[in-house]
C-alpha cells in the first residue's frame, strides 16, 4: 500500500489526484489542509494544519510513502518546510507543484501572461526542492482548466515549454502525479512542464 500524504488538499489539483489515488487499491491518501473544514465530506484521514508548521508537518508525515504538495501560498517558506519535516521524518519521495515559466522555459511570454504574478516564489522553491537531497520530482503545468479530460503531454528542464497559451485540465496534471506517485523509478530528479495537447 502506498501511503502518501497530500499537501494543500484543497487545491484543484490536489482534489483531483485524491480522486486518483483513491480509484486505486494500492494507494491510501491522507489530506493536510489548513481548514479541515473544506474537506468535511472526505472518506480520508484529514489533518489541519500550516504547510510551515515543522511540528505539524512532521506529525502528518509518520508512516507515509510519498509526499505530494499542491500550495498557492508562502511557497518557498513551505518548501523549506516540507523539505526539512522529510528529513526527520522518514519520507523521501516529494512531488511538488511551482509553475510553467520557473526555468525561464517560455521566454517570448511576457510576465503579465504567466499563471501567476511573480515566478520568484516558485523559483526560490525549486531551488529549495532541488538542492534538498530529496528524491523529487517538479511538476510545472501550464494554464489550468476544469475540464474533465485527460489530455497532455509534457516537456522535461531544458525543453521549451510546449502550447504555453493553451489550457490544461487539473485532471491531466492529477494524472501525471499519481504516475509519479506509483511508477517505481518514473520521474525520479526530473521537471516536468505539464501542457495541453
Amino acid at each position: 500500500m502506498k501511503r502518501i500524504l497530500v499537501i494543500g488538499a484543497d487545491g484543484g489539483i490536489a482534489r483531483q489526484a485524491t480522486r486518483a489515488f483513491e480509484a486505486r487499491f494500492d494507494c491510501a491518501p491522507t489530506l493536510y489542509v489548513c481548514d479541515a473544514g473544506t474537506l468535511a465530506d472526505s472518506p480520508h484521514p484529514v489533518i489541519e494544519g500550516a504547510a510551515t508548521d515543522g511540528a505539524a508537518l512532521r506529525a502528518a508525515m509518520q508512516g507515509q510513502d510519498v509526499v505530494f504538495a499542491n500550495l498557492s501560498q508562502d511557497i518557498p517558506q513551505a518548501a523549506q518546510a516540507i523539505v526539512e519535516a522529510m528529513w526527520d521524518s522518514g519520507p523521501t519521495r516529494l512531488i511538488f507543484v511551482t509553475r510553467m515559466g520557473i526555468h525561464d522555459e517560455v521566454p517570448d511570454m511576457l510576465p503579465s501572461t504567466l499563471p501567476c504574478a511573480s515566478l520568484d516564489p516558485h523559483r526560490e522553491a525549486a531551488r529549495i526542492i532541488e538542492g534538498s537531497g530529496l528524491d523529487y520530482t517538479l511538476v510545472r503545468p501550464g494554464r489550468l482548466t476544469d475540464r474533465a479530460e485527460i489530455a497532455y503531454a509534457t516537456t522535461r528542464r531544458g525543453e521549451p515549454f510546449a502550447n504555453p497559451t493553451g489550457k490544461v485540465s487539473n485532471r491531466s496534471v492529477a494524472n501525471l502525479v499519481l504516475r509519479l506517485a506509483t511508477e517505481p523509478g518514473f520521474g525520479r530528479g526530473e521537471s516536468f512542464g505539464v501542457h495541453a495537447l
